[in-house]
């Protein structure tokens, strides 16, 4: 007995999936993820910078209190009066960000390239400086640099002390409370802001990159102008901008290392707000630094060519 066999069934369509949206509670977990992030900028950074920008037009002392009156002259005034430590803050807190580039850069490739097994030992001699007070490690810089100590008696024999006399940084066989000491409180203290960001650009760098340009004849010299440092330039950015927004506001450094002759910015509102209690003043001062510090850092973004930060 035969039977006719039945045609084969058409191929089914495929279906397009359905895309479903995600429901409301799904959609705000990310908001609420925000949301203690953003309480706490507007809590500790929003406010207090309000705050302060109210103080600033403010009129009157501590005695019979202080209002609000819009009197923009107090930024006229303090500029004015103080554009001396203005320039000196930026010029210290310059030479220690290039300092600790020219330092930092050869210390970052080597842990990057060369250290081995050996890179997490000197990662945490890097950070060792953190397991003790900002204090205390700027107060050792002034037995380091003492009159008639060791570093002084050396400077001295190499003629060092008199280039740097010649320039005004430092005094006749003297180092502590010149510009020098606080340049080099400031190079010291700041170092591992910027080795840490150059360490995790360069250890990022794919190393099959130096093998191609070695493939194609360059030298060592040319592949590090040419891959090594481009590459770099994130962490280039990184570090020299963590290492200057701090070291321009400090004042630290200049307090302990330096004189009434080295005094930056950061003294003087220090000195404004806790010595002469001049309240607007000390804020007008302070958001002066921040504008002149803020333009720069965007000039800098701009002309480095890079967003790309670590």
């Amino acid at each position: 007995m035969s039977a006719t066999a039945a045609p084969p069934a058409p191929p089914a369509e495929p279906q397009e999936p359905v895309l479903r949206k995600p429901s409301t509670r799904k959609r705000l977990v990310p908001y609420w993820l925000l949301l203690p992030g953003i309480l706490w900028l507007l809590v500790f950074f929003a406010l207090p910078l309000v705050y302060q920008a109210s103080t600033s037009v403010q009129t009157g002392s501590l005695e019979q209190g202080f209002e609000v009156t819009w009197h923009f002259q107090t930024y006229v005034d303090a500029l004015r009066e103080y554009w001396p430590q203005f320039i000196r803050s930026l010029l210290y807190a310059g030479t220690a960000t290039v300092l600790c580039l020219l330092l930092g850069y050869p210390l970052a490739y080597l842990i990057a390239f060369k250290a081995g097994r050996w890179r997490n030992l000197v990662l945490v001699l890097v950070i060792a400086p953190f397991f003790t007070s900002f204090l205390i490690r700027t107060l050792a810089w002034k037995t380091i640099l003492a009159d008639g100590g060791a570093v002084v008696d050396v400077l001295d024999t190499l003629h060092v002390l008199d280039v740097t006399g010649w320039l005004g940084w430092t005094e006749p066989g003297r180092v502590l409370a010149t510009p020098m000491a606080v340049v080099c409180g400031l190079t010291y203290n700041f170092l591992p802001f910027m080795i840490l960001p150059l360490y995790t650009s360069l250890e990022r760098i794919d190393g099959r990159l130096h093998e191609a340009a070695g493939d194609l004849y360059a030298t060592p010299a040319t592949t590090f102008r040419k891959v090594t440092f481009p590459l770099s330039m994130p962490g280039v950015v990184s570090g020299t901008l963590l290492t200057f927004i701090p070291a321009s506001g400090d004042y630290v450094n200049a307090e302990l290392l330096g004189s009434t002759d080295t005094k930056m910015v950061g003294s003087v509102i220090q000195s404004q707000f806790l010595r002469v209690l001049d309240y607007p003043t000390a804020a007008a001062l302070s958001f002066i630094l921040m504008a002149i510090v803020l333009l720069a850092v965007t000039v800098y973004i701009r002309r480095s060519g890079t967003e790309d930060l670590v």
